[in-house]
C-alpha cells in the first residue's frame, strides 16, 4: 500500500473530536487495508465532508447523500454498536 497516501488519510482523520477521530481513523486502520480502490476512494471523499454531517451520519441522525459513503458509515455503526 502507498505509505504517503495512508499518512496524508491519517491526518486527515484527525478531525477535532475524539469520537470522530476514532471511528474514522479506527476504519482506516482495520477496513481500509482490504477495501477495494471504489471505498478507498469513497473514503477519501468522505473525509472532505463538515464535521457536523459525518456526526449526524455516524449517530443515525441522517443518511449520507452517497450509497458508497453510507455503505462506510453503515460499517462504522456496526463495528462500533451504534
Amino acid at each position: 500500500m502507498d505509505t504517503a497516501r495512508i499518512k496524508r488519510l491519517q491526518w486527515r482523520t484527525r478531525r477535532g473530536t475524539r469520537e470522530l477521530d476514532a471511528l474514522f481513523g479506527g476504519w482506516l486502520e482495520t477496513s481500509f487495508p482490504t477495501a477495494d480502490e471504489a471505498q478507498r476512494q469513497a473514503f477519501d471523499e468522505l473525509l472532505d465532508v463538515q464535521d457536523p454531517d459525518l456526526w449526524d451520519w455516524v449517530m443515525g441522525h441522517a443518511r449520507a447523500p452517497r450509497a458508497d459513503w453510507q455503505a462506510i458509515i453503515d460499517d462504522i455503526r456496526a463495528r462500533h454498536r451504534l
